[in-house]
């Protein structure tokens, strides 16, 4: 365990300036947050005044399998008795989770009032008018989002206004076997050498485990190979570059990790909850994973790798080491019956609290800056003291902030799936993404 210094804050600092031009390269169309921010007037905020009343609220979110959100409801109920909150618990697939909140904002159902996003999500869905503006609340309650990661504020803001405040982000980690991994690959060459040559040792069946399904994760796992070896998707200026010898090359790597000896054959099955369970249950060698990965490896009752989990940044191809930012923010339906409610659960989720409740009990990522200095948080996860877990937050690659990137993600599942199976080669996949991502953007 680091020691509690200032030194942590500082260097995330720093990180956040990268990730701030990580993104102002990466998004096409986005509008920098302005100092002032407008006045949020809806007719749902303006109706909305507190009061004494036994007011009930629902907050949708994926499944939890930790204590965080009961902890975390119970903290907020003692504040609020006159508020209960209500769990409503999506599939922890995140593109089924998109289309199922789409059906109920989209029908303009006040069943959810406040929902977690993924880091993705709130330009589609502010565009959609699915959403009411935070600006008001934030000014009122004089909110300090200047205290955030940056790259997750930015990420709930659109077209001049705050739609959503981060609770956790993260990045991808290189998970591996300390008991059988004598030096943390560098590179991809390197960890697909490694992966073939350990697989099967100690009680091992897989060298190398990730996200391979057709789904979010794919296109996740896509982005960070593209950038590894020097490509992008979308570049500063908006125009579609996917179709490049970068590209290509990170195309290819993925391709061969898919067909290597050293994964599970039906790889394309995996999502997070696969991959995890490999890992924790002894399986595999090497995983690529979210932070969350890492208390459950270290939990005695669920893990059979406790004590030899070992974490590292993403391995490098010819350009770089990078890794997906990843995350999830709140926000509040635009067609909630209870939306001071709403806001007074969602400011406490996002407070130092409320941030701190998740990051101990559940080991998810702060996004409130000072908690990376926090004694208790520090003890929670080593992850949060660890120079390699900042390391990875500082060559974390923001997705493209865009009403489109629902329909530019599920393209990319489709094209990349079909590479991994065989079906086209990975420069007719490239040539097809140029295609359609021009067709969605143009929209």
């Amino acid at each position: 365990m680091l020691k509690k210094t200032a030194a942590n804050t500082a260097l995330l600092l720093s990180l956040i300036v990268a990730l701030s031009a990580c993104g102002s390269s990466t998004s096409g169309n986005k509008t920098e947050p302005s100092k002032e921010q407008p006045k949020a007037s809806t007719k749902a905020a303006e109706s909305s005044s507190p009061t004494n009343e036994k007011v009930k609220i629902v907050f949708s979110q994926g499944a939890d399998q930790t204590e965080g959100t009961k902890k975390l409801i119970a903290a907020f109920q003692a504040k609020h008795p006159n508020i209960e909150v209500e769990v409503r618990e999506f599939p922890n697939d995140s593109s089924q989770m998109h289309d199922q909140l789409v059906t109920i904002l989209g029908g303009k159902s006040a069943e959810v009032d406040v929902v977690n996003l993924d880091v993705v999500w709130p330009a589609e869905f502010a565009q959609a008018g699915f959403l009411l503006p935070l600006d008001r609340f934030i000014q009122e309650d004089k909110v300090e989002t200047s205290q955030y990661l940056k790259g997750g504020i930015d990420a709930g803001y659109f077209n001049g206004q705050q739609w959503a405040l981060p609770r956790y982000n993260n990045a991808g980690l290189l998970y591996y076997r300390k008991d059988l991994v004598k030096e943390v690959p560098k590179t991809w060459d390197d960890l697909l050498k490694q992966a073939e040559q350990l697989k099967g040792q100690g009680g091992t069946k897989y060298g190398f485990v990730t996200q391979a399904k057709q789904y979010e994760g794919l296109a996740v796992s896509f982005t960070e190979l593209v950038a590894a070896y020097g490509g992008s998707i979308i570049d500063g200026k908006g125009n579609v570059v996917v179709n490049s010898p970068e590209a290509l090359k990170g195309l290819k790597k993925l391709v061969q990790i898919s067909k290597s000896s050293a994964v599970p054959s039906n790889l394309n099955t995996f999502t997070e909850k696969e991959t995890l369970n490999a890992f924790i249950e002894g399986s595999a060698v090497f995983a690529r994973h979210w932070p969350a990965l890492y208390a459950q490896a270290n939990d005695p009752k669920v893990s059979k790798v406790v004590g030899n989990v070992g974490i590292a940044p993403l391995p490098a191809g010819d350009a770089r080491s990078a890794a997906a930012l990843g995350g999830w923010l709140a926000a509040i339906n635009k067609y909630s019956k209870h939306p001071k409610e709403a806001w007074e659960f969602l400011k406490f989720a996002v407070s130092a609290e409320g941030e701190k409740i998740i990051a101990v009990n559940s080991t998810q990522t702060p996004t409130y800056l000072p908690l990376f200095d926090d004694a208790d948080v520090q003890k929670a996860s080593p992850l949060f003291a660890s120079r390699d877990f900042v390391n990875s937050l500082g060559s974390a690659i923001p997705r493209t902030i865009t009403p489109q990137y629902a329909k530019i993600s599920s393209v990319i599942q489709v094209e990349v799936s079909k590479a991994i199976a065989g079906e086209q080669t990975p420069e007719q996949t490239l040539s097809n993404l140029e295609s359609q991502i021009k067709q969605a953007v143009s929209k």
